[in-house]
């Protein structure tokens, strides 16, 4: 299974995991609300699971604009 991490905002590829043997445990979902595995966590057909995050620069236009944080996307 392949964890692939992605930006939310923008897309930007953050990251990718190719564990062995590794529980969702071990990464720490369990410590997200069910509300919160339901809008970061996606599972593909193939195996694959994708988990949405935030990257450095989506992160830092939301501080300078904390009116995005009400936005989905606000990448145009």
């Amino acid at each position: 299974m392949d964890i692939h991490y992605v930006c939310r905002h923008c897309g930007t590829g953050l990251g990718k995991l190719n564990p062995q043997n590794v529980s969702t445990d071990e990464l720490g979902f369990q410590q997200l609300t069910e509300e919160e595995r339901q809008s970061m966590i996606y599972y593909h057909q193939d195996g694959t699971i994708e988990v949405k995050a935030i990257c450095e620069d989506c992160h830092e236009a939301m501080e300078r604009s904390p009116s995005f944080h009400e936005l989905d996307t606000f990448i145009q």
